[in-house]
């Protein structure tokens, strides 16, 4: 049998692309998200682990840790209260960092948010969303596409304009007034932010992060 010549050069040996490409590549090609269910709509992830759907092949890895996840899925109601733990999660996640808001409870409240005090109306209002995926709840197809969507978003990145523009949390009064948050890499979550009715400051220490739900308690007791 007659061997086939092989034909290799230095062009076959070289893979031409810019940062940009190689980075994006590589970060959308191994998402690990932190899993943030909190209601109904996390029984529709819970079923992408299976093999029916096999979100495996997008290279999601989910993660325990904060620390080693770079895209969070919220999914369900968010409370008041809840809300300093999910913006103290999402400050521990490494940049770059992504969120998919899952559910119309995680989106608009949901049926939650009407005449209430306790449920935040949008998790917007409290850390930057990517992705917004409506439905009571969606389907796991839909959770596929929303994976597929974020993927190319993240293959348009800039490298350099990213190191400019560090993505910052939001956060908001007990009266659901949509307040700025400064850049909180210092560990500290500073807001003594004008046109707020409450001027808070949350640092990482538990008595501190406690400040919030304290003052939402006494909101309540008074009226």
């Amino acid at each position: 049998m007659a061997r086939l010549p092989l034909q290799q050069g230095v062009s076959d040996s070289i893979f031409l692309a810019s940062i940009n490409d190689f980075s994006n590549w590589s970060r959308l090609s191994s998402l690990w998200p932190l899993l943030y269910g909190t209601s109904c709509c996390f029984i529709e992830f819970a079923s992408l682990i299976g093999s029916r759907f096999d979100f495996d092949r997008y290279g999601l890895v989910p993660r325990s840790s904060p620390r080693q996840a770079d895209l969070i899925v919220t999914a369900g109601t968010i409370t008041m209260k809840m809300a300093p733990s999910l913006v103290r999660l999402y400050e521990q996640m490494p940049e770059p960092k992504y969120v998919i808001a899952m559910g119309a409870c995680t989106i608009t409240g949901g049926m939650f948010s009407t005449d209430s005090y306790s449920t935040v109306r949008g998790v917007d209002k409290l850390i930057p969303v990517d992705i917004h995926l409506p439905g009571c709840p969606p389907k796991p197809e839909a959770i596929n596409d929303a994976v597929t969507k974020l993927r190319k978003k993240i293959a348009r990145d800039s490298f350099k304009e990213r190191a400019y523009c560090p993505t910052r949390a939001k956060y908001f009064s007990l009266s659901h007034q949509l307040c700025f948050i400064p850049s909180s890499h210092t560990g500290k979550y500073n807001w003594e932010i004008q046109n707020c009715d409450t001027n808070l400051v949350l640092t990482n220490s538990p008595e501190n992060l406690e400040k919030f739900a304290n003052e939402y308690d006494d909101s309540i007791s008074a009226n």
